[in-house]
């Protein structure tokens, strides 16, 4: 199958991890708005954002394959998003130290021409390990921790921060490479071919 396949996003780790893989995309920035005031559970959430991203981008490109995604921590039962500031980052780093929490991934893939939709929220579990007060002082001030779900890139410094994972590090990342590639397959499209 020689079809287009759009990732609408600009996330760099998302390109990255496609890019890994080998697979051939463009990429689209989608011009959906995140209603963050609605009362989904995170689960609901992030399906509904990575629909509402690949959409957007699909109804530009009827004739492409369009990947759309969203990623949340989870802690306590509740989302984290990025930190404020490096004050709430360290507070956030904080209250993850010695404990585990969720990435939740939702990604979609749409094919408009053949009338294929399929949405799908993927799980994995971060354990951090027990954290000084020196240590979440020095990585805040690294300038990692902002703009980051969590205050943590586990693709770079912060998996200093991490004692175990269960599941899919790449879903930690932005896109869960094992369960994308198959659903990519189903979708006509074999990545390793």
């Amino acid at each position: 199958m020689n079809r287009k396949i759009i990732l609408a996003s600009s996330s760099p780790r998302r390109k990255a991890i496609l890019e890994m893989i080998g697979l051939e995309f463009e990429i689209q920035a989608s011009n959906y708005e995140e209603d963050m005031t609605q009362k989904l559970a995170p689960i609901d959430m992030v399906k509904e954002f990575s629909l509402g991203k690949a959409q957007d981008v699909a109804s530009r490109n009827p004739d492409a394959i369009i990947l759309g995604a969203d990623t949340v921590i989870v802690f306590e039962g509740k989302s984290i998003g990025k930190p404020k500031d490096s004050n709430d980052a360290k507070q956030m780093l904080k209250r993850l130290s010695d404990r585990t929490h969720k990435v939740l991934t939702g990604y979609t893939l749409i094919d408009i021409k053949n009338k294929k939709e399929d949405s799908r929220v993927v799980e994995t579990e971060v354990k951090f390990r027990e954290l000084d007060q020196s240590e979440i002082e020095a990585y805040v001030a690294s300038g990692e921790p902002l703009g980051k779900a969590g205050s943590y890139a586990i693709q770079a410094r912060g998996a200093a921060l991490v004692e175990g994972i269960k599941g899919d590090v790449y879903n930690v990342i932005g896109l869960p490479v094992g369960e994308l590639v198959k659903d990519l397959k189903r979708f006509g499209v074999n990545v390793l071919s």
